[in-house]
């Protein structure tokens, strides 16, 4: 296997043109994928989180894994009391469950009071009287968002003791949208308001934090 410096490099005592090397194809994979991954980590925004509560169908859960992967998502954090976690599967999420940080909690209680603790703001997704339109709220801060399940929504609790809840503006007959797309709308707008606010601009993570994660990364 064979390095390079910046344009020459040294075989013994005779200098060699880069471009009469010879380079070890698993050296540039291996160097290639450890820089996207580390691009990736750079980019993750720990104080945005996701709650998953009750969501049953897995085609759901896995294309909601895709988005929270695609826009940095910190933690996605599953409550799952009255069904089952369903098993996740490869092609709809695109192995994207590999790359999220997941956090079980027994109840809504306790995973609000570990998010309280993080200091975010909590928004249950509800169309009370109570609700505020996505495109007002403020995202760009610590920040968790709520989504129950396909048919009952979020639990009476889960929504009455988030800090507001929200809706997405809709003009159409059909007043709801898939959990999925719900999701993926909700957080491309955090994600945008991000961008704006240039959270994205340089890592969040400290480059201690980011090495511990690359090596973790690394070995999946």
């Amino acid at each position: 296997m064979s390095r390079t410096g910046k344009n020459r490099a040294f075989d013994g005592s005779n200098e060699v043109p880069v471009d009469q090397l010879e380079i070890d194809p698993e050296y540039l994979i291996t160097e290639r994928r450890l820089a996207k991954l580390r691009r990736t980590i750079e980019h993750r925004q720990p104080d945005l989180h996701l709650v998953l509560e009750n969501v049953h169908d897995p085609h759901n859960v896995s294309a909601v894994f895709r988005t929270c992967d695609a826009v940095g998502v910190g933690t996605v954090h599953l409550v799952y009391t009255y069904e089952k976690f369903p098993k996740i599967g490869k092609t709809s999420s695109a192995s994207a469950w590999k790359w999220m940080e997941m956090m079980k909690h027994e109840s809504i209680e306790e995973c609000y009071a570990h998010l309280k603790g993080l200091g975010c703001t909590i928004y249950a997704t509800d169309l009370s009287e109570r609700a505020e339109e996505l495109y007002t709220l403020d995202l760009a801060g610590p920040v968790a968002l709520v989504f129950g399940n396909e048919h009952r929504g979020v639990s009476p609790e889960a929504s009455r003791l988030a800090d507001g809840n929200l809706l997405i503006p809709m003009v159409g007959l059909i007043q709801s949208l898939n959990i999925s797309v719900a999701c993926a709308v909700t957080l491309y707008e955090a994600m945008r308001q991000r961008m704006v606010a240039g959270r994205y601009a340089t890592p969040a993570l400290t480059e201690a934090e980011i090495d511990v994660k690359l090596r973790e990364w690394a070995a999946r």
